[in-house]
């Protein structure tokens, strides 16, 4: 029988450009959920030595005891398949000359497919009397717009054959991507008329990434951002991991430029409003983001977590330094989170890696910095006797202060950190079902000894505020605002 959170997920791989990346990956069963990677990593003995991640589809068995759907050498497998089970949507074979015609399909026609492959997996896993069937569908690149194209284009109906209406009769309880182009492909300042040469020949369907072309596919208005769900499926069951290792991947990286996985620019990476972390990873190849242990331990979590916490920080002011004249300043704000027992952060935000929050000190107060959304996981504790699933934030916020000098030419200058420090944060849930976070700060011992007080909505959303309040190594004030709620 089907039991959540364990529903069936469906891998659907990313863009093949040529026609030998076509042929490549029909060769292989698993289409690229199946490749780990064998890095360097400091231990806490200060020894470098190899690190393996076998990849997300090895370890989701080993942990989470999913089957492989594969068997008896079918391509499509037939059942019976238990629903605790990974399948692949080979969309690309169609388009090979091997296995298919070798033409160019649109996103539309695989859209259709994968709602026929929904289809199948409900049936080969003996789920199709199951009004509450679901799966989840975990995505690289191009493979995130075939999802999104399904749960949005309205002329791709439900799985019933209706018109879509209701979100959950598409069958899909969440869609997790790895490095989508939700807001398209987009080429560095010089490089546009590059952009305009892609859509207007859209050789192998590369005009798929292109504004014109992505607002046919997902049914947008002109009005509306290419990273916008149009209600068509709710963003907080999204989650978007975002590559911002720009140097490691192939020539696109020349054109796409910094602040960018080398081919999807960070700002394009995400789905409005939806939860999303950011890893130091490129696009694919062996430093991809796909065969990273931070994406799994994100994807894992989000599948299957217990709690979700959602960080921001608001209501920031910070003072100038000294009394000189004609200062001002704009800030990077970092953020480094690390769940307890984990070799690895699940999301890094750095200036080094310009994937840091920008803000000037006009819009410093203004704006809320959205920090991260994470979600923990009961079952992955080391300690099974401790009730509480603890996390930290280290975050640091970087100014870069500007003076106009009005005969000589204006100073640009890095001024010390306002602010560096590490919370950490204790979660629980106590006998009324309400949760119980203490928190406490790096500064102080590292211990999380203050109670935070909640306040909890008719959503059952559980917030809370942290104010700061510090005179050094500036006047600073602001408020770290939590959001805690169930998950699955």
């Amino acid at each position: 029988m089907l039991k959540p959170p364990y529903y069936p997920i469906i891998y659907v791989r990313g863009y093949a450009g040529t026609q030998e990346a076509v042929e490549d990956t029909v060769a292989t069963p698993y289409m690229g959920f199946n490749l780990g990677s064998t890095k360097y990593r400091q231990t806490s003995a200060g020894k470098i030595e190899p690190y393996v991640f076998e990849s997300p589809l090895i370890r989701l068995m080993k942990d989470h005891l999913y089957q492989d759907a594969f068997h008896d050498g079918q391509i499509l497998p037939q059942g019976p398949v238990s629903p605790r089970s990974i399948w692949i949507f080979r969309y690309y074979d169609v388009v090979s000359k091997g296995l298919g015609n070798g033409e160019r399909k649109e996103i539309e026609f695989h859209a259709e497919k994968l709602r026929q492959f929904i289809l199948h997996v409900r049936s080969a896993t003996g789920q199709d009397s199951n009004k509450d069937f679901r799966v989840y569908l975990v995505a690289h690149s191009m493979g995130g717009l075939v999802c999104r194209c399904y749960l949005q284009n309205k002329d791709i109906p439900d799985l019933e054959g209706k018109p879509p209406g209701d979100w959950k009769k598409k069958g899909v309880d969440k869609l997790f991507t790895y490095a989508t182009p939700h807001g398209g492909i987009e080429f560095r300042k010089g490089f546009g008329w590059l952009e305009g040469l892609r859509d207007f020949l859209a050789i192998n369907n590369a005009d798929n990434f292109g504004k014109t072309r992505m607002r046919e596919i997902l049914s947008l208005e002109k009005n509306l951002p290419l990273h916008s769900l149009n209600n068509r499926f709710p963003a907080k069951r999204v989650f978007c991991l975002v590559g911002t290792n720009s140097q490691d991947y192939g020539i696109s990286r020349k054109v796409v430029g910094p602040k960018s996985d080398g081919l999807v620019q960070i700002e394009n990476a995400y789905v409005k409003e939806s939860a999303r972390a950011y890893t130091f990873r490129s696009h694919s190849g062996a430093y991809g983001i796909v065969n990273s242990e931070s994406g799994y331990r994100n994807l894992e979590r989000f599948l299957f977590g217990d709690i979700q916490v959602n960080v921001s920080l608001e209501t920031l002011k910070i003072k100038m330094p000294g009394k000189e004249k004609n200062l001002s300043a704009t800030y990077d704000i970092e953020n480094n989170v690390s769940i307890r027992g984990l070799p690895i952060p699940v999301n890094k935000r750095t200036k080094d890696t310009f994937s840091s929050s920008f803000r000037s000190s006009d819009t410093l107060e203004e704006e809320r910095t959205h920090l991260f959304t994470s979600f923990l996981l009961k079952t992955a504790r080391l300690n099974k006797r401790r009730q509480s699933l603890g996390f930290s934030i280290h975050f640091r916020i970087l100014p870069l202060y500007h003076q106009d000098k009005r005969f000589l030419p204006d100073r640009h200058y890095e001024g010390q950190a306002v602010f560096d420090d590490r919370l950490i944060i204790e979660v629980s849930k106590g006998g009324d079902s309400r949760f119980k976070v203490r928190y406490g700060w790096g500064s102080n011992n590292f211990k999380a000894t203050k109670n935070l007080e909640f306040k909890v909505d008719k959503n059952n959303l559980s917030t809370a505020v942290i104010q700061l309040n510090q005179h050094r190594p500036v006047n600073m004030t602001a408020a770290i605002r939590f959001e805690v709620s169930a998950w699955n």
